[in-house]
C-alpha cells in the first residue's frame, strides 16, 4: 500500500490569498518544491487536499477548481514532483449557494477526504502523514489514521485543542516538515480512527 504525504492548499504549499483562483497569482513557497522532491524520491506520494468554501459562498464555481491544480503541477514540474490526486470540498454550512451550504464529512477537520482518497488510491494511513498550516489540518490527519505536522506560518488564529489536534511536531515550513518525516520511524502506534459506520 501506498506511503502518502497529504497536503493543505493554502498556506502550506503556497501563499495563501483568500478565495484565489487566478492561477497567474498562484506561487510556491520557495522551499516547497525542494522538499517535496526528497520525499518523493524517498517514495511518497502526494494527495492535496483543500477546503473550498468559496463554491459555497459563490465567489467561484467548481469549473474553477481543475486550472488551480494544473497550476500546482506545472509549479512542481521543475522539480520533478507530481501530485498524485486532488480532493476538495465545496462545502460549507453558512454558505448561500444550493447545493453547497451544507455540512458534510469531508470538509476538514472532518477526515472524509483522506479517507476516501486511501480508499481509492490504496494508501496506507498508518504510514502516511498529513501536513497543513492550521490545527483543521491537523485534526484531519489525526483522525483518519495519519501522523500530522502543522507548518506554523502564523495562519492559526484560534488554537482551539482538542484530543485530535495536538501535531507530532509543529515546524516553520515545509523543509523542517520533509527532515522530520524522512527521519521519523514507523508510527509507534495505531492512532484512533473514526467509529465504525462514519460516512462522508
Amino acid at each position: 500500500m501506498q506511503r502518502t504525504v497529504f497536503l493543505d492548499k493554502d498556506g502550506t504549499i503556497i501563499p495563501d490569498i483568500p478565495y484565489n483562483v487566478d492561477p497567474a497569482l498562484i506561487t510556491l513557497y520557495p522551499e516547497a518544491g525542494p522538499a517535496l522532491q526528497k520525499l518523493q524520491r524517498a517514495g511518497y506520494q502526494f494527495v492535496v487536499v483543500s477546503n473550498q468554501a468559496g463554491v459555497a459562498r459563490g465567489y467561484f464555481t467548481e469549473d474553477a477548481l481543475p486550472a488551480v491544480f494544473a497550476t500546482l503541477n506545472e509549479l512542481l514540474a521543475p522539480f520533478g514532483v507530481r501530485l498524485a490526486a486532488w480532493y476538495y470540498c465545496p462545502n460549507h454550512p453558512d454558505g448561500t449557494v444550493a447545493p453547497y451550504a451544507i455540512r458534510c464529512g469531508l470538509r476538514k477537520p472532518e477526515p472524509g477526504m483522506l479517507l476516501q482518497a486511501a480508499q481509492e488510491h490504496g494508501i496506507n494511513l498508518a504510514h502516511s502523514w498529513m501536513i497543513g498550516d492550521i490545527l483543521n489540518d491537523v485534526e484531519a490527519g489525526n483522525r483518519a489514521g495519519c501522523r500530522s505536522i502543522l507548518v506554523d506560518r502564523g495562519n492559526e488564529t484560534e488554537w482551539k485543542s482538542g484530543p485530535f489536534r495536538e501535531p507530532v511536531a509543529t515546524v516553520r515550513d515545509l523543509a523542517e516538515a520533509a527532515d522530520l518525516i524522512l527521519s521519523a520511524g514507523p508510527a509507534a502506534r495505531a492512532i484512533e480512527k473514526p467509529a465504525a459506520g462514519y460516512s462522508y
